[in-house]
């Protein structure tokens, strides 16, 4: 069944989020909608799509890596920091100059993105 933008934009909005991490995700799945939306030339949030699929997110990239690293998404460390990060975490890391627990930064955002390309299929996919 096919389900209206407005209503999946509405879900991707109303997903709960507590911590820093998901509240991040959060972003990404909203960004990440848009993009996708935007590129099939789609102007008119009534309309309803198909099938969301990994692939269609990844907007030619093969994985999230490369899609993070291609600069799809936030291109700076401290970008990313400050999106997905504690102030704790911010602070041990020095607003991103730092590696976050032995992982660089893209990497740690292709995670985010890898998590938040599951929200928007969840919602995109739902059957009402």
């Amino acid at each position: 069944m096919q389900r209206r933008i407005a209503d999946i934009k509405k879900d991707i909005s109303a997903h709960s989020a507590r911590s820093a991490w998901d509240k991040g995700v959060k972003g990404y799945a909203v960004e990440m909608f848009d993009d996708y939306v935007d590129r099939l030339h789609i102007t008119d949030d009534s309309v309803r799509i198909g099938k969301v699929a990994e692939t269609d997110l990844l907007n030619g990239a093969r994985d999230w890596e490369q899609y993070s690293y291609g600069g799809c998404a936030e291109v700076y460390d401290g970008d990313i920091c400050e999106r997905l990060c504690t102030e704790s975490q911010k602070k041990k890391t020095r607003d991103g100059e730092l590696p976050l627990m032995g992982e660089d930064w893209l990497t740690v955002q292709a995670r985010a993105l890898r998590q938040a390309a599951r929200i928007v299929m969840r919602y995109a996919n739902r059957r009402d």
